[in-house]
């Protein structure tokens, strides 16, 4: 039995809509995919730099401590401001303890300081860290510390 031509008509036409709307949800799929890879590619960099300039952060404040451009390292923070170069600001506080390690020769103490370095940097406009904006998106912050001895 044939089916009439007048109703064989109309089954190409939906045929045709369903690959068009597969078609599109596939596209909407990958754009949505690509759209998230690079929104995590930026962030990842960013984190990178952050880290940079942690560490950055850290070697302006060993050379601070070295050459005794930090008088009062004893909880004192400085900011080292590095948006020029990469986005990124730099809070640096030091810490340091002086320990009796013993006797440079008999009867004469000899006297060990400790630096505890710590260095956090994030891409805020105003201070690191900074805790009104770490529910945003675009938000990083990287922190190291260090220990020395001098």
């Amino acid at each position: 039995m044939r089916v009439p031509a007048a109703r064989s008509r109309g089954l190409g036409a939906i045929a045709a809509i369903t690959v068009l709307l597969m078609l599109a949800a596939l596209v909407a799929a990958i754009l949505r995919l690509s759209s998230a890879a690079t929104s995590a590619s930026a962030q990842e960099l960013l984190a990178v730099r952050a880290s940079l300039a942690a560490r950055a952060g850290l070697e302006w404040g060993l050379y601070q401590a070295a050459k005794g451009g930090w008088v009062k390292c004893s909880g004192d923070a400085k900011e080292l401001d590095l948006s020029a170069a990469t986005g990124m600001r730099v809070a640096v506080s030091c810490d340091s303890l002086a320990y009796r390690e013993g006797e440079s020769s008999p009867g004469v103490p000899q006297e060990v300081r400790v630096y505890t370095l710590e260095a956090v940097a994030c891409n805020s406009g105003r201070t690191c860290p900074d805790p009104e904006r770490v529910a945003e998106p675009g938000y990083v912050e990287r922190a190291r510390r260090i220990h020395t001895l001098q």
